[in-house]
């Protein structure tokens, strides 16, 4: 069984809501993550806050088995990555 921290169950709901990439300073998020809209622009939507992780907590993941990286020939430390089906069961057993 495996137990994780709450960064690591935080970056696995976020990888299940699609591929993680490498964006600027060391954090990864989804590839078409916008910035959010300033609070006096009332007439357009507001998109959902930016989320990310750190790569410390992405390379745990890895090494655990629980993300795996989509481009197998790309160095795994900037590749894109996404959830696999134990991260999936886990998360469905430890909701």
């Amino acid at each position: 069984m495996v137990t994780l921290t709450p960064p690591q169950i935080r970056g696995l709901k976020l990888a299940k809501d699609g591929d993680l990439s490498l964006q600027a300073s060391k954090k990864w998020t989804h590839r078409n993550a916008r910035l959010p809209f300033a609070k006096a622009d009332c007439f357009q939507e507001r998109p959902i806050k930016i989320k990310f992780v750190t790569t410390a907590t992405v390379g745990e993941l890895r090494a655990s088995g629980l993300l795996k990286t989509l481009d197998p020939v790309a160095d795994p430390d900037i590749a894109p990555h996404g959830i696999t089906m134990a991260a999936k069961m886990w998360l469905l057993k430890h909701k």
